[in-house]
């Protein structure tokens, strides 16, 4: 335990640092900003700057980089030294408030959506001072914003920090008014599970899907999966907890609160679960995570996989978005507290979240739209892509109550009845979970569960927050002018119950059911990245972004043109990667295998042997191998004939209707032709190889 509290945070430039480091007035205005947003002063960031760079030097950094969020998804850095030339040939280590402060990386090669030009070069990054420096493989790494020229968002944390500034006002509006004058400011908080696979490096290096597409594009189902549940929170393998061990050393250090590991549903995968903090800091201790993972994971001769869908017939990997909204006075807006039919102000921001969902669900399926999630969203794994929200028994029959005007009979809390009389009693909670509802209530915050394992939780909580931010500034200008309050409120509570209990489903998401269901009560079923992209430029999308500051018009639609190209890049890697496996190595393997049988079935009738096993297996692989040859000379035809579509979203949904598709049928026929090829044949590990293969 000791050794556990003297190594967290030893590598970040936290509060306590920075209060030993820094003169007691710098200290001061340096807090200001990061609790209230208050402007930070050039002299305030020289001062901060010189302790920022001794304290680094000390720790053995010789550089420092603007560590920064591009719109890959992924992370950025430049690294430029501390030396500074002085007399004598000699060099002094120098960091000045400017350098802190401002960067200027090249702009022109990173998506921008049409937002620059190749040629236009010229990009800033800005310090964020709410989230705190770190030193990372001996680099002092300070956390930044990152725009263009002409001031325009080329990243993923500008947009969340606008977000969050959006949802602060019209929260503290709302608080105002129920009398909470000491309120000025409120934060949203997230803890992101995050859920991956571990596999043998030895056994990856043989994959050429796995090392250029993160998944396996072809394999056919290992005798054993995840069928008996095994897996799922099991004895951690010796290998993988020495893993573990490391990975929670180094993520410590770096101040993240790494708190919950455990074997997931399928072989071979696992989560980490973090403490909640605030989201842009969440955010930024995500990226790192994953990252941290792939080098710790190499460090133990095995490879991380973030992938959605590393491995077709078992569970593929999410990451669930635990979210909430606190005030700068410690309380939490989404506690029901003991009596939540009377607490009026929770009610107020939940039905402000219900009714943010209902409205913006395009948007919430946006934000977690990916070509590596398609494969898990409605997959009998993961929630369905139609989003909904999931209350509970307690909160749904309050609002049911409230809307039909009777009164609420108050559950007392029972006690288990486990029928042991040696175990200990404990209170039964109000309602049970619903591990297949998109966006459950978890009793004193929202777990937003559709977010892909490999993508950054940026968007989704952009998206969320600036929607919510748009449904308190509606109940906000309306109650800031009613003369009655309580009145009106109750009014307003009821009229938001009424017109958006659609979104609101308690039951079996993964029921085909639900899908009739969901189409009766009007919500969206977008099944694939390009059909829900078609959405983000709609009118009310753009008026809400544009209202709340979040992003300009130019921003939105150059995030519709990057996410599509990502999209069409990302099914032509993997189609690319398929003719070139099928090719070289699957076509040659049942080209082989034919041979041999024929061979044999030759053999066979020279000595008037029966031959109808290899006679039959015969006919099977060389029709096999017959059809994989016509099926990859086809995809190969179409996604040469993607060159002719220009248009970004066209282009994307061409790649889903016709490219996807073709890959999927020759990945059908590639993998009977695995089951028709002994093991030691076969070109490539098998699937039983692969999520077996950490002992």
């Amino acid at each position: 335990m000791d050794k556990v509290t003297s190594i967290f945070g030893e590598n970040v430039f936290n509060e306590t640092v920075m209060k030993a480091r820094l003169p007691k007035e710098t200290f001061k205005q340096l807090m200001k900003t990061i609790e209230d947003g208050e402007k930070l002063a050039p002299t305030v960031a020289n001062v901060v700057a010189n302790a920022m760079k001794d304290w680094a030097v000390e720790k053995g950094a010789t550089h420092f980089t603007h560590w920064f969020q591009p719109l890959t998804g992924t992370t950025a850095e430049k690294h430029d030294s501390f030396i500074t030339p002085s007399s004598e040939g000699k060099v002094i280590m120098e960091f000045s408030g400017k350098e802190l402060v401002q960067g200027e990386p090249v702009a022109s090669s990173f998506p921008s959506g049409g937002l620059r030009a190749t040629f236009e070069a010229r990009g800033y990054t800005a310090w964020d001072p709410t989230s705190y420096a770190f030193i990372k493989d001996g680099v002092l790494c300070i956390p930044t914003a990152f725009c263009s020229y002409t001031g325009e968002a080329l990243d993923k944390k500008t947009p969340l920090l606008r977000s969050m500034q959006a949802i602060s006002k019209q929260a503290v509006r709302v608080l105002h008014l129920f009398g909470n004058p000491d309120v000025t400011s409120v934060k949203t908080t997230v803890g992101p599970e995050q859920e991956y696979f571990l596999v043998d490096k030895k056994a990856w290096e043989k994959r050429e899907d796995l090392i250029f597409c993160g998944r396996t594009l072809f394999g056919a189902k290992s005798p054993k999966g995840q069928e008996l549940d095994d897996h799922y929170f099991g004895m951690i393998k010796p290998r993988v907890q020495a893993f573990m061990n490391d990975l929670n050393t180094e993520l410590w250090k770096l101040g993240i609160l790494a708190k919950t590991e455990h074997n997931e549903v399928a072989p071979a995968q696992h989560e980490l679960a973090p403490i909640f903090t605030t989201t842009n800091i969440a955010c930024d201790h995500n990226q790192l995570t994953m990252e941290v993972m792939k080098k710790i994971a190499a460090k133990h001769d095995m490879v991380c996989l973030l992938h959605e869908k590393p491995f077709a017939g078992v569970n593929g990997s999410g990451k669930h978005n635990n979210w909430s909204i606190s005030t700068n006075t410690g309380k939490n807006l989404l506690d029901p507290g003991a009596t939540p039919e009377s607490n009026a102000q929770f009610l107020l921001f939940l039905c402000a979240v219900i009714k943010a969902v209902d409205e913006y669900q395009d948007l919430l399926r946006i934000s977690v739209a990916s070509a590596g999630n398609d494969h898990r969203l409605g997959a009998n794994e993961a929630p369905p892509a139609i989003v909904s929200m999931f209350l509970g028994d307690e909160l749904s029959e309050i609002l049911e109550c409230l809307e039909s005007g009777k009164p609420y009979g108050k559950h007392e809390k029972e006690k288990m009845q486990i029928g042991v009389t040696v175990l200990p009693d404990f209170n039964k909670d109000t309602t049970d979970r619903n591990r297949t509802s998109p966006f459950a209530f978890t009793g004193n915050k929202f777990e937003f569960r559709m977010l892909g394992s490999s993508e950054s939780i940026a968007c989704a909580n952009v998206f969320l927050n600036t929607a919510v931010a748009e449904e308190l500034a509606q109940f906000a200008d309306e109650l800031e002018k009613s003369s009655d309050f309580k009145g009106d409120l109750h009014k307003l509570i009821l009229k938001t119950i009424k017109e958006h209990k659609r979104i609101i489903f308690n039951g079996n998401g993964y029921d085909d059911s639900w899908v009739k269901e969901a189409e009766k009560r009007g919500l969206l079923n977008l099944k694939s990245t390009p059909e829900a992209l078609t959405k983000i430029l709609d009118k009310k999308n753009r008026d809400l972004f544009e209202k709340h500051g979040v992003y300009s018009n130019v921003e939105l639609e150059s995030r519709y043109e990057i996410h599509n190209e990502a999209y069409s890049k990302i099914i032509s890697i993997e189609a690319l990667t398929m003719i070139d496996m099928v090719k070289k190595l699957y076509l040659p393997a049942g080209a082989k295998q034919a041979k041999f049988l024929a061979d044999s079935v030759s053999l066979k009738k020279t000595l008037g042997a029966e031959d109808s096993y290899e006679s039959d297996l015969l006919k099977k692989v060389s029709s096999l191998t017959s059809k994989i040859y016509s099926e990859v000379q086809k995809l190969e035809k179409d996604v040469e004939g993607a060159a002719e579509i220009k248009d970004a979203g066209k282009n994307a949904l061409y790649f889903r209707n016709t490219v996807f598709a073709d890959m999927q049928a020759l990945r059908e026929s590639v993998d009977e032709l695995e089951g028709c090829v002994p093991g030691s044949e076969w070109p490539v590990p098998s699937y039983a190889e692969l999520l077996f293969s950490v002992k």
